[in-house]
């Protein structure tokens, strides 16, 4: 193929009738002020869309735009240009058509990446348009750092040998330290872990390996072994940046620290754990840059949201979230939490970590080995005159009951529990030894959640029930199934072989009407059972997932997998 001539793009973009004289020169204008990219500014003002650059590109080349959303990008065709390469020259590898490697560029007109991609890849090229957005995105994805984190964890076992480890080089101390192949590995982890939306990284010392898996989308998956002869160095350097005992490895031990992984704030929330054959770590990562989204962005049923704002705008009572670790609860308090907080309110919230950093509220973390308990800091949090309590989560009844007298003395408190489902939130209160009538007049409302997979749009497809999976649909709906459209993912690149990409909430929720809670003040647990039922009237956890089914989002195994957490 010829090498590309060099366009106008703001005079290619009026004579497609997708830009105007005007909207050109304050581009232009804005260019000189700034020296951004003219398409950035386009794109950025509103004028028109990566997508409709892209394609006015195509059409004038005469060569085709794929749209990397739905491509899928071969992971070994990547290999072919170095990341450092494809991020420089926004290119990405996208077929092998023999004679020729097909190459998407954002930009095909330029010249100087063409040059350099074929000097790299030594093979005739033929060029496509990509857009910015979704190219970065595939980089992220496609440029997986296995093959890196298992170099340097050999490295790292080469360095080691035999010999013991230097306290003073893992603490820092010797020149050169940070090049040290254990931090090196570390941040290469990191690194990986945030790129791939890893919740946690394991680190798990085996008879004949170090393993090293990732948690994604609440399932794990490996991302690297090594030699085991480098846990004690990585578990080292670890305790040493989360202010650990470094010479305790017979006890269990928790801790915290915050990194930078390519300049984005990460906090780590770190436990140890001593094993047969050496200390297994877990790192929980929060990113700070994730944000906190909004009771809108979190896709939650019509219904439920409605009534949830409405309790969450009252002037008193509890509002509990409640599900297993990992469902979700603290990311829907603070969705909640973001919705409260005004100027005219006062905000404390008393955490075991703080998970979130949310401007204009007051935040304190529970430090145990100081004494600074759930309970203290909730006593001395009422004397600060809150207008709104977040609990992180109610852990005893010293815990409950002090809740339960702040919502009755004018407090909104909004904390979690780890119960089943939301019927079974309320007698769990009783269980702790919260008093009947504290239960019946503080708490507001019950909002049960688990998170389910969601499958990828990429290589969604068509699927035909098994018929196990019909007979449980069957059960669950009462009706016939012919005329729903269930799908499943068949994995691809871009969801790593999974068929899911991302997950979203199911919920079920319990208002404390004044039959449930009439109901409450009975010894009969049963008594209550019934109007619980008839308050929420169907909608429970179970079939939220199977409605999710139904639209196409989750898959029948997943909705089967939250029946079976829920199942008494």
């Amino acid at each position: 193929m010829a090498r590309p001539e060099k366009i106008r793009l703001g005079d290619l973009l009026i004579q497609q009738g997708l830009l105007t004289e005007a909207q050109l020169k304050l581009a232009l204008e804005e260019q000189k002020l700034t020296g951004r990219k003219l398409g950035r500014i386009f794109v950025d003002g509103g004028y028109v869309s990566e997508e409709q650059i892209s394609q006015a590109l195509a059409r004038q080349l005469r060569i085709p735009f794929f749209d990397l959303k739905t491509f899928n990008v071969k992971p070994d065709l990547t290999k072919l240009l170095p990341e450092a390469q494809a991020r420089r020259f926004r290119a990405i590898p996208l077929e092998d058509r023999g004679s020729a490697l097909l190459v998407g560029l954002v930009d095909p007109t330029d010249l100087l990446a063409y040059d350099e991609i074929v000097r790299l890849v030594r093979r005739d090229i033929e060029l496509a348009v990509v857009t910015e957005s979704q190219l970065l995105v595939t980089i992220d994805r496609l440029y997986r750092r296995t093959e890196e984190i298992s170099g340097l964890a050999k490295e790292l076992q080469a360095e080691l040998g035999d010999m013991p480890i230097e306290f003073g080089e893992l603490l820092g101390l010797t020149p050169g330290a940070e090049d040290a192949p254990v931090v090196k590995l570390l941040q290469t982890v990191f690194e990986e872990a945030l790129r791939t939306r890893a919740s946690d990284i394991h680190i798990e010392p085996q008879e004949a390996r170090l393993r090293i898996r990732f948690r994604i989308d609440g399932v794990l998956h490996i991302q690297t072994e090594a030699d085991p002869k480098i846990a004690t160095a990585v578990a080292l350097r670890l305790k040493l940046m989360s202010g650990l005992d470094i010479s305790e490895k017979r006890l269990p031990q928790d801790g915290r620290f915050n990194i930078k992984v390519r300049n984005n704030p990460v906090d780590v929330r770190i436990s140890t754990m001593p094993t047969q054959y050496g200390e297994s770590v877990v790192m929980r990562i929060l990113a700070q840059s994730n944000g906190i989204l909004g009771l809108d962005n979190i896709h939650m049923p019509a219904h439920i949201l409605d009534r949830l704002r409405h309790a969450i705008h009252r002037p008193s009572g509890i509002v509990l979230v409640t599900g297993p670790t990992g469902s979700g609860k603290t990311t829907t308090l603070y969705a909640a939490l973001s919705e409260l907080n005004t100027t005219e309110k006062k905000v404390i919230t008393v955490e075991d970590p703080v998970e979130y950093r949310l401007p204009g509220i007051n935040q304190v973390q529970v430090h145990e080995k100081i004494d600074l308990s759930f309970d203290r800091v909730l006593r001395t949090a009422l004397r600060q005159d809150p207008d709104i309590i977040l609990v992180g989560e109610m852990r005893d009844q010293m815990t409950a009951e002090i809740g339960m007298r702040a919502a009755m003395t004018g407090h909104l408190v909004l904390s979690t529990l780890h119960t089943n489902d939301a019927i079974s939130t309320p007698i769990r209160l009783l269980d702790m030894g919260v008093p009947r009538y504290m239960v019946a007049l503080s708490l507001q409302l019950v909002l049960a959640q688990r998170l389910v997979r969601v499958i990828c749009d990429s290589c969604a497809a068509p699927h035909v029930p098994e018929p196990h999976e019909r007979e449980w649909l069957r059960y669950e709906l009462g009706e016939q199934l012919d005329g729903h459209h269930f799908k499943k993912g068949t994995g691809c690149p871009h969801c790593g072989g999974t068929g899911y990409q991302g997950r979203t909430g199911v919920w079920e929720m319990l208002e404390m009407t004044s039959e449930v809670v009439e109901a409450t003040n009975q010894d009969d647990p049963s008594i209550f059972m019934q109007a619980a039922r008839k308050q929420m009237g169907g909608n429970t956890l179970r079939r939220d997932a199977v409605r999710l089914a139904r639209q196409g989002r989750t898959t029948i195994d997943e909705a089967m997998r939250v029946a079976s957490q829920t199942e008494d």
